[in-house]
């Protein structure tokens, strides 16, 4: 009996002893190729020109949104992501609105609307223009625009959602 119990015991513990240790490492966040980093976010230049509401079901399909921006930082950040993909700083959808309420303009992905770099005398709602666009005139700033206009997008996600 004493050399069963020795046996059984010795065969849990070589099981356990040889068994091969699973240990989880977690991925770091990063960008897709083709996105852009910046600040936890990713950005993408879209060059179809697109209504701005089909701009913003386009960036959806990638699972992200037209682009908010929060700073200079990040204004500067998207104007550099426009150039790369166009060679250019033509008219690009982003994701400020205000097609709900004349006059109070909101991100579509929620964020709060903090900062703006509107042209002079924008955004004016010439023609009902309840969507905005940047690279407006050589001053390369904000402007209310028909969301029926085609233009290029950029859309933002956190990085995070890569962590596949």
């Amino acid at each position: 009996m004493k050399l069963l119990t020795a046996s059984a015991l010795l065969c849990a513990m070589m099981a356990l002893t040889t068994a091969q240790d699973e240990c989880y490492v977690p991925k770091k966040p990063s960008c897709p190729a083709g996105w852009t980093e910046y600040n936890k976010k990713c950005y993408f230049y879209v060059s179809t020109p697109l209504p701005w509401g089909d701009a913003q079901r386009n960036c959806q399909s990638m699972s992200a949104n037209l682009a908010s921006v929060q700073s200079l930082g990040e204004y500067q950040l998207i104007q550099r992501v426009i150039s790369d993909g166009s060679r250019a700083n033509g008219q690009t959808w982003i994701g400020g609105s205000d097609g709900q309420q004349e006059g109070y303009w909101f991100w579509i992905d929620g964020t709060r609307f903090q900062y703006t770099n509107w042209c002079r005398g924008e955004p004016n709602n010439a023609g009902s223009e309840q969507c905005m666009e940047m690279n407006f005139s050589g001053d390369l700033c904000m402007n209310d625009q028909s969301c029926q206009s085609r233009f290029p997008s950029v859309c933002i996600t956190n990085k995070s959602y890569f962590l596949g």
